[in-house]
């Protein structure tokens, strides 16, 4: 299911609500867009970093001979990204404004490190581009945006950043804009924002400056306090992929079973009819344990021990989910595939995939269409590979039968990674299509 996407030109305040829940934020771009350099600005400008880390980035200054903080060192962690002046990995930061908690994940650009990205829009709400405002929305800016949009982020916020060096001018600043919603697709479950900022400067980041009074929607921070994470399908079925049995094997629990996982969806309680797979037996939830504390009912995100009636064949990979609204199960699956390896995927190969809790072999029957990143279209293509960080449709036939539901309902049971069966490096993500 898809919405039309409402793009917001002014990022009005009117349009959205105060929301005091956390708000998980990726950043991604092209090199040199400036992303660290805007994380490092919103945290150095709100007063969210610690003495420690000042003290950090001024003797960064010093030793590199920097002539003002590089306030991108606030983000790029690791020692050799400091050397090379880029971002590798994804850098993960806890911030709070007067209005929320953020977790802000900060991802590299290069081409090489989209796997990266992947990792960090798997689980955000909302995705910040950069746009270098000199080189306008290229190639690599374009993928990103499309990721956010296929991994199901509900708001994607372009910020178009270095006004400063193109004299802020509000023509700039219009005919990227144009360029990008003459791009972006007809359809789609994200919502897109666009705010003109300059991380080096400050503008539109934690204030407003004068330098674009033309501009009147509000200064990133604001936008961002105000965002209100309305997710466009929600999945109330329950889902317990099985992490692990709980036999403690002692005089004291001689006949203890339990499940332990995490929810996936979806809530259950105590006497709630629930489905096993793959036997597909249904039974009843007979109690439901949180570091050894009995609870009435779990949610999404919690990791309780389940025990469960009567005693079925149930081991790690087994789905345990809601018996009105049991799980798809199939051995073959469609889905949107983006390569992560250098190593073209191929076409009847044998990689593992994981899904959930679960691994079973899977060979690429078909690689049915190929994006282009330009025209947005799934092309045909008579290629039997499938390059670094191309996306494409594909078939997959798996060893076994996998219990799922289709991305756009289940983040969680809708998504699967591919492995190498050799050096078992992840070299693809999937979502799972109809």
């Amino acid at each position: 299911m898809t919405i039309m996407n409402q793009v917001k030109t002014d990022n009005s305040s009117s349009t959205l609500a105060s929301n005091s829940t956390v708000l998980r934020i990726v950043t991604a771009g092209s090199v040199d867009n400036g992303k660290s350099t805007l994380i490092g600005r919103l945290l150095y400008d709100s007063k969210k970093i610690l003495q420690d880390q000042l003290e950090n980035i001024e003797a960064a200054k010093e030793r590199y001979g920097n002539e003002t903080i590089n306030l991108a060192f606030l983000t790029d962690g690791l020692r050799a990204e400091r050397e090379q002046g880029i971002t590798i990995d994804v850098a993960y930061r806890y911030f709070t404004s007067d209005k929320r908690k953020y977790i802000l994940a900060d991802c590299p650009g290069h081409i090489q490190y989209t796997k990266n990205m992947v990792t960090g829009a798997s689980t955000a709400d909302a995705a910040i581009i950069l746009i270098d405002a000199k080189a306008g929305f290229i190639e690599q800016s374009r993928r990103h945006t499309y990721l956010s949009m296929l991994l199901g982020v509900s708001h994607v916020i372009f910020a178009i950043n270095k006004m400063d060096l193109m004299d802020y001018s509000k023509d700039t600043y219009e005919a990227i804009r144009s360029e990008i919603v003459d791009w972006l697709p007809k359809e789609s479950n994200s919502d897109y924002h666009f705010i003109p900022i300059s991380a080096l400067e400050g503008d539109n980041i934690v204030k407003k400056l004068d330098n674009m009074p033309w501009y009147e929607g509000e200064a990133l921070i604001d936008f961002l306090d105000n965002l209100q994470v309305n997710p466009k399908n929600v999945f109330d079925h329950f889902r317990f992929p099985v992490q692990w049995v709980v036999r403690p094997q002692s005089n004291e629990f001689h006949d203890f079973r339990g499940y332990a996982g995490t929810v996936a969806s979806g809530h259950v309680s105590v006497g709630d009819e629930v489905t096993v797979l793959p036997s597909g037996l249904s039974t009843k939830v007979k109690s439901i344990q949180i570091g050894g504390k009995d609870v009435e009912k779990v949610s999404p995100g919690l990791s309780p021990t389940i025990l469960l009636e009567d005693d079925l064949d149930i081991s790690r990979g087994s789905l345990i989910c809601a018996k009105a609204k049991p799980a798809l199960s199939d051995n073959r699956i469609n889905a949107v595939v983006t390569w992560l390896n250098a190593k073209p995927a191929q076409t009847g190969k044998r990689y593992w995939l994981k899904h959930s809790t679960r691994w079973v072999k899977v060979i690429i029957e078909d690689l049915n269409n190929e994006l282009n990143l330009h025209s947005l279209n799934f092309e045909e293509s008579s290629s039997s590979s499938l390059e670094l960080n191309g996306i494409a449709k594909v078939s997959l036939n798996c060893s076994e039968e996998i219990y799922y539901d289709l991305y756009e309902d289940n983040r969680t049971t809708g998504s699967f990674i591919i492995v190498d069966e050799n050096n078992f490096e992840t070299v693809g993500a999937g979502m799972i299509t109809a």
